[in-house]
């Protein structure tokens, strides 16, 4: 395929996926069951900026990465840049919000589930 060499990059990324998936989904399931112990239960919204958070620091480490290793002194590329990095930091945080709701909302439906009301 590649020179025939076999090319695994594709694997681990998928691979980094996963653990960044089951990482957000259990670091939001965690903070939702804190936030239900204390009797506040606007939880839909939380669940999702709690693991959204993500993309806000990707962009953050996007501002240092710019300003410590990239050696870019043009304005239009300085703003390709940035206008690039926010779109990208955006997605980040709209998956990983996303996945962090979709797992709080399966926890909660399943503790919900199992009381019984008399």
């Amino acid at each position: 395929l590649w020179l025939n060499r076999f090319y695994y990059v594709f694997g681990f990324l998928a691979l980094v996926f996963v653990i960044l998936a089951i990482t957000c989904a259990e670091i939001t399931i965690v903070m939702v069951y804190f936030q239900l112990c204390y009797e506040d239960y606007r939880w839909w919204w939380r669940s999702f900026f709690i693991s959204g958070s993500s993309g806000f620091h990707l962009f953050l480490y996007s501002i240092f990465y710019f300003f410590t290793t990239l050696k870019i002194r043009a304005f239009w590329s300085t703003v390709i840049y940035f206008a690039w990095m926010i779109v990208i930091s955006y997605t980040f945080a709209v998956v990983t919000g996303t996945i962090g709701f979709l797992a709080s909302f399966v926890f909660v439906r399943f503790i919900y589930a199992s009381i019984k009301v008399d």
